[in-house]
C-alpha cells in the first residue's frame, strides 16, 4: 500500500549535489530548473569512466559477411575474400545511431516523499531521464518519449521541450500500438513499480515483441523500503486503494519487506525474461549514483551495440 504524507514544500531538484556546471551553465539559459539540474548530473557522469560509445563506422572489428548490393567497396576485405573465393565485406560493431525511447511513471504514488528533506519519486525520476538523455545527446543518439506523435531530440539544449512531451506521454495502461521503434531502438522506463503484474507486464510484453531491448530503473523512497514509523498510523492509498488503520506499524515490518522484495524479485524476474536490465535508486541517495550505473548498461553492447 501506498503512503500518503502531507504536501511538503519543494526542494532542489538535484539534492544540492556539489557536481561540475560549467557545461550546464552554458545551457542554462531558457531551460526550466529542472533541465539545468540534470545537465549537472550528466556533467559529472561525463567527465567520469562511463562515456557511451558514439555512432559511426567504428573501429573495432565484428564479424566478416558477404557482400550485398549497395555495400560500399571501401568495406570489402580484399584480402579476405581472395582466401575464401567470395566477396566479404568486414563489419564494424557501430554502423547507426539508434534511439532512446523513454518513458517514466506519472502516477499519482510518484509525487509521495517520506520526509520533508527529501524530493519525491516524480522529481527524482524526471531528473534522472532528463540527464540520461543528455548523455545519450551529447554521445550522437537521438531520444524520443514514449507516446503518440512523439518528436525525436537530438541536442541537449532540447532538454526542456522534451520534459513537455514527457508530460504529455499516455500512462502505461495507454501505451499506443505502433509506434515504429525501429531497428537499434532501446528503451528506458523509470518508475516506482509497484503496479501489479497485469498492469507492468503488457508493457514489457509489448516493448519487447517489437525488438526493442528495455532498461528498468525503479525509484523508490526510503520510507517505502524499511516502513520505519512506529506505533498507530493510517495509511492512506494515493490511487484509489482505500485507508488502512495499523496500530503497532512495527509489527508488520518484517511482513511488509518480505512482501516488498518478492514484489521486485518477481519484477527482476520478468525483466531477465526480456532480456532486459533492471537497477533500483533510493532517493535518499545522489542522483549521480544512479545515473553511473545506468550510463553503465546502457553503454554495455548487447547485439554488437553501444
Amino acid at each position: 500500500m501506498t503512503i500518503s504524507s502531507p504536501a511538503l514544500p519543494p526542494r532542489s531538484a538535484d539534492g544540492g549535489l556539489p557536481v561540475p556546471v560549467a557545461a550546464a551553465e552554458r545551457l542554462a539559459v531558457g531551460l526550466p530548473a529542472l533541465a539545468v539540474a540534470a545537465l549537472r548530473v550528466a556533467d559529472t557522469v561525463s567527465a567520469g569512466a562511463y562515456g557511451l560509445c558514439r555512432p559511426g563506422p567504428g573501429y573495432d572489428f565484428w564479424q566478416f559477411r558477404r557482400y550485398q548490393p549497395g555495400d560500399p567497396l571501401r568495406a570489402v576485405d580484399w584480402r579476405r575474400s581472395a582466401r575464401e573465393g567470395r566477396v566479404l565485406v568486414s563489419e564494424r560493431e557501430r554502423e547507426a545511431a539508434q534511439t532512446f525511447w523513454l518513458w517514466e511513471d506519472r502516477s499519482s504514488s510518484m509525487g509521495w516523499r517520506g520526509a520533508r528533506t527529501r524530493v519525491t519519486k516524480a522529481e527524482r525520476a524526471r531528473l534522472l531521464v532528463l540527464a540520461a538523455a543528455a548523455l545519450l545527446m551529447r554521445a550522437g543518439h537521438q531520444v524520443a518519449p514514449i507516446g503518440p506523435a512523439s518528436g525525436r531530440y537530438r541536442h541537449e539544449r532540447r532538454l526542456g521541450e522534451l520534459s513537455l512531451a514527457l508530460d504529455r506521454a499516455p500512462p502505461i495502461a495507454g501505451l499506443p500500438r505502433n509506434l515504429g521503434f525501429g531497428k537499434y531502438a532501446q528503451a528506458l522506463l523509470v518508475g516506482d513499480f509497484l503496479d501489479g503484474a497485469d498492469v507492468v507486464e503488457p508493457l514489457f510484453r509489448r516493448l519487447a515483441e517489437s525488438g526493442v531491448r528495455g532498461h528498468i530503473l525503479q525509484v523508490l523512497d526510503p520510507a517505502e523500503i524499511d516502513l520505519p514509523m512506529q506505533g498507530r498510523r493510517r495509511f492512506i492509498g494515493l490511487e484509489g486503494e482505500g485507508e488502512l488503520l495499523v496500530r503497532r506499524v512495527g509489527g508488520l515490518r518484517a511482513a511488509y519487506r518480505e512482501r516488498l522484495e518478492a514484489h521486485n524479485e518477481a519484477l527482476r524476474r520478468n525483466a531477465v525474461r526480456f532480456g532486459w536490465t533492471m537497477l533500483r535508486h533510493r532517493t535518499d541517495a545522489p542522483p549521480v549514483s544512479a545515473l553511473l550505473a545506468l550510463a553503465g548498461q546502457l553503454a554495455e553492447k548487447p547485439d554488437r551495440l553501444c
